[in-house]
């Protein structure tokens, strides 16, 4: 369990399908407004971040569908696990996200959760949607490079 002043960088959570069904194309990292007991379940490790998207309501964003579980030891000020979340952003990276997004096929969906100096961060990307053939086309690429690489071996020269 990570301490409060602990350096570096603690992940949480992470969205490894956003990768697979978004293609990235620029990503932000953001604070956000969180309730007590919900630090205490970031801190031990548990959100998910799969139903997650960022959606505006008036000039703010806020975080939408990420779940943090109810803290287990929490009493009846625990909190509502799937509540919307104000992502804290400057002005100057609202606007450009803003005007990213509003483009066709475009959305705003979170990419990791983590610890940066004792501080909750989530990443978050401006992101299209991939149509069905390019997750395709992107599996073969990888499965390529690694059947290449398991071909030249360790070592980096062809196996007999």
């Amino acid at each position: 369990m990570a301490k409060a002043n602990d350096e570096g960088r603690k992940v949480v959570a992470s969205n490894r399908k956003a990768r697979h069904d978004y293609l990235i194309e620029d990503t932000f990292e953001a604070g956000l407004v969180l309730m007590g007991t919900e630090v205490k379940s970031l801190r031990m490790g548990r959100a998910s971040l799969i139903d997650g998207y960022a959606a505006w309501r008036g000039d703010e964003l806020w975080l939408e569908g990420v779940h943090i579980p109810e803290y287990i030891q929490g009493t009846w000020t625990n909190h509502t696990p799937r509540r919307r979340r104000k992502l804290l952003l400057h002005r100057a990276e609202l606007t450009k996200i803003a005007r990213k997004s509003s483009e066709s096929g475009h959305t705003i969906v979170p990419l990791q959760m983590y610890f940066k100096d004792g501080i909750a961060k989530v990443e978050i990307a401006v992101a299209k949607g991939k149509r069905q053939y390019d997750k395709r086309h992107a599996l073969r690429e990888r499965q390529d490079n690694r059947e290449a690489q398991r071909a030249l071996g360790a070592k980096g020269r062809p196996q007999a």
